[in-house]
This record gives C-alpha cells, sequence and structure tokens, in this order.
C-alpha cells in the first residue's frame, strides 16, 4: 500500500514537472515574441518620427504605418495569448492550492492521532518492556524493526507537512505574481489599443491624399519597379558568371549549372536539409516586402514583383550568414550599393545593399559570422537587406528557408 502511494507521489511529481516546463517554454516564447514585437513597433516609430521632420514621401509613410499598424495588432494578439495562458495558469493553480490544503489537513489530521497513540502506548508499556517481553529473539528483532519503522513513519510525516507547506506558500506567491503578471498586460494591452486607434486614424487621413493622387503615385511605383528590375537582373548575371567562373576551372562548359565536387554535393545536402531552420540573415528585423508578385502594400491595383524579401532592420545592423559556405562574389550593384554572393554546394545565398563587406571573395565563412553592414536609405531612412536565395539560377522563397519568428 506504502509502495503505492509513492509511486503515486512520483507519477504526480514527474506529470508537474513536465506540466510546468512546458508552461515556461511557451511563456518564454510569448515574451519573446512581445519584446520582437515592440523593438520592431519602437524602430517603425522613431523612423516615421523622423520622415516627418524630413518631409518624406506620403507613400513611404503610409507602408511605415500600415507595417505600423499590423505590427500593433500582432503584439495584442500575443499580449491577448499571454493573459490567456496566465488565467489557465492561475485557475490550475488555484486547483493545487485547494488540493494542498485538503492534503495538508488530512496529514495534519493523521500525524496527530499517530502522535496521540504514540503517547498512549508509551503511557501503556514502555519500549524496553515492549522487547523483553518477546517470546524469542526473533520476536524481539521483529519489535525492534517496528520500533524503528513506526519512528520512521512519524518522521517521514513531519517531513510531509513540512513539504506541503513550502509548497503551498511558494503557490500563494506564485498566483500572487501572476495576477499582478496579468494585470499588467492587461494594462498595456489597453495604451497599445488606442495607439492602434490613433493610428488607424492617421492611415485613412493619409489614404485620402493617396486616392487623390494615385496616378502620380503608381508613376512612382512603376518608376522603382523598373531599378528593382535592373538590379535583379545584375543579380542573375552576377550568378551565371559566377558559375561560368567556377565550372571553367573544373573544365566544364555548363554555364546555368554548378559542377560539383564531392564535398560541394554533400554541403548543398546540409543545406537542403535545413529548409525552415536557417537563421534569419540580420540579428532583429521586420519583412518589409515578401517574395514574388504581389499588390503594392498602398496602391494596391498595382503589381510589384521581388526576387528575394525585404527585411528592415535597425539602424548600423549586421548582416550575417545564414549557413557555412564560401564567398563566390562581392560586388557593387548600382542603385543597391554592395552585394555579397555566399556559395553553399549548387545553393546559393546573396545579401544585398551593404554599405560596407567585411569578407572578401575566395573566403570560407561559417553560419551566424557577419558579411558586412546593411546600408541606410537616404530617402527612406529605412535601413533594409534584400536577401535572396538560389539554387543554381532558380530563386526560392527565403521565407520558407529561414526560421519562422
Amino acid at each position: 500500500m506504502k509502495l503505492n502511494f509513492f509511486k503515486y507521489i512520483v507519477v504526480a511529481a514527474t506529470f508537474l514537472v513536465a506540466t510546468n516546463s512546458f508552461s515556461q517554454s511557451t511563456r518564454e516564447a510569448l515574451e519573446k515574441k512581445r519584446m520582437e514585437l515592440q523593438n520592431e513597433i519602437r524602430r517603425i516609430s522613431d523612423l516615421r518620427s523622423n520622415n516627418k521632420k524630413k518631409e518624406k514621401s506620403i507613400l513611404n509613410e503610409v507602408q511605415d504605418l500600415n507595417q505600423q499598424i499590423k505590427s500593433t495588432e500582432n503584439l495584442i494578439q500575443v499580449t491577448n495569448r499571454q493573459a490567456s495562458l496566465l488565467t489557465k495558469e492561475m485557475n490550475e493553480n488555484e486547483a493545487k492550492i485547494a488540493k494542498f490544503r485538503k492534503e495538508l489537513e488530512e496529514l495534519k489530521a493523521d500525524y496527530a492521532v499517530m502522535i496521540k497513540k504514540s503517547y498512549r502506548s508509551k503511557s501503556q508499556q514502555s519500549r524496553i518492556m515492549f522487547l523483553l517481553s518477546s517470546e524469542s529473539f526473533l520476536q524481539a528483532y521483529k519489535r525492534l524493526e517496528y520500533l524503528k519503522q513506526y519512528t520512521e513513519y512519524r518522521k517521514q510525516q513531519g517531513e510531509q507537512i513540512k513539504t506541503r507547506t513550502v509548497d503551498l506558500q511558494r503557490l500563494n506567491t506564485r498566483l500572487s505574481n501572476q495576477k499582478e503578471e496579468k494585470d499588467k498586460l492587461i494594462a498595456e494591452n489597453r495604451k497599445t489599443r488606442a495607439r492602434l486607434e490613433e493610428n488607424k486614424k492617421a492611415q485613412q487621413e493619409l489614404m485620402k491624399t493617396i486616392t487623390a493622387k494615385e496616378g502620380q503615385f503608381a508613376s512612382q511605383i512603376k518608376k522603382a519597379q523598373q531599378e528593382i528590375d535592373e538590379i535583379e537582373r545584375k543579380i542573375d548575371a552576377m550568378i551565371k558568371a559566377s558559375i561560368a567562373e567556377t565550372n571553367k576551372k573544373s573544365g566544364s562548359a555548363k554555364r546555368d549549372v554548378f559542377e560539383l565536387s564531392p564535398e560541394a554535393k554533400a554541403l548543398a545536402k546540409d543545406f537542403a536539409s535545413n529548409k525552415g531552420k536557417l537563421p534569419w540573415p540580420v540579428k532583429a528585423g521586420t519583412i518589409s516586402m515578401k517574395f514574388g508578385k504581389q499588390p503594392h502594400p498602398v496602391v494596391r491595383n498595382i503589381s510589384i514583383n521581388n526576387s528575394g524579401i525585404n527585411i528592415d532592420t535597425d539602424k548600423g545592423g549586421k548582416a550575417r550568414a545564414v549557413f557555412e559556405g564560401t564567398v563566390s562574389e562581392v560586388q557593387i550593384l548600382k542603385g543597391a550599393n554592395k552585394a555579397v554572393m555566399l556559395r553553399h554546394g549548387d545553393y546559393i545565398t546573396i545579401y544585398d545593399n551593404l554599405e560596407s563587406v567585411a569578407v572578401r571573395k575566395g573566403d570560407y565563412v561559417s553560419t551566424g559570422q557577419e558579411l558586412g553592414v546593411v546600408a541606410t536609405s537616404k530617402s527612406t531612412g529605412k535601413t533594409t537587406l534584400h536577401f535572396l536565395i538560389f539554387q543554381n539560377t532558380n530563386k526560392y522563397n527565403p521565407e520558407s528557408w529561414i526560421i519562422n519568428r
């Protein structure tokens, strides 16, 4: 009976630890996401403030505002999830407190009965007489063992009472802290919702201006897209030239596909197996333009195209290698500052729009190694990395390859 009781305690404790670990990891992930969104909103807010002083383009202002609204809505969702998780944990802790109180009362009552019986036993017959009255040595030995076990059991009961009392105190403290944390999150959400409403009103006013001059803004967008297309043609040419140069050294005339050594094949396989798990090419950032053909974020009836993704980061942010590989090209692209091309077997990652570069052609770099400083645009004030992934000359959506934040 005692063995089953202790088995129950062990199983219950194991389950409790596993449940707490899961809640803790979920809570930490949500808090990390909340901090990232707060930093993202702060970065956009600072950018908008600076741009207002410089009277920058209304299109850029609306894009920044749209991004800030989206990030704020995401922040509200994350904060709501945190509050819901805290509510669930608080309910669980309140149930545990009630259970522990009941167990503590039962343990104390059981202990009181045991002490009372022990006292009566002592008054009726001493321990020595109890042993001396044994009919045989074996019986005396068994009685001695019984007395030891009884004493040990009393000790265990006393320890259990202490443990349950401490557990109860800890749970009460944790519950109090959780209530305080939840109140803070709710108060923060109220302020965030108020800012969201202000931003939406500002968005509506700016959109009236854009709607009134849609033709003028459409021309600006088309001109910007032409510049992007020109940069990406240069990137395509850079890749083909790199393939041709590499293959020439190995005696191959192929211009669209890398000739791979056994080591390069192994590296390419390793790169491919990490799809969806690659680190971001900047420490902190927000995807401001996705991959492929898409409606313009402000003037929706105009389509824009991107061969990679654009990631807005902090001013002075560093570009980092998402995987180990060789620097196959470092070039200055007119209209896009500097670009670093890394080769991972027949896979290629490109880090475009760098103000300065910290590597040279032929260098072997490790995952996470800094490649250069991302440039800040004088016209928009944004610090944006243009990040691309290819296999030979085939474009891939980088968002599918990097870790989902």
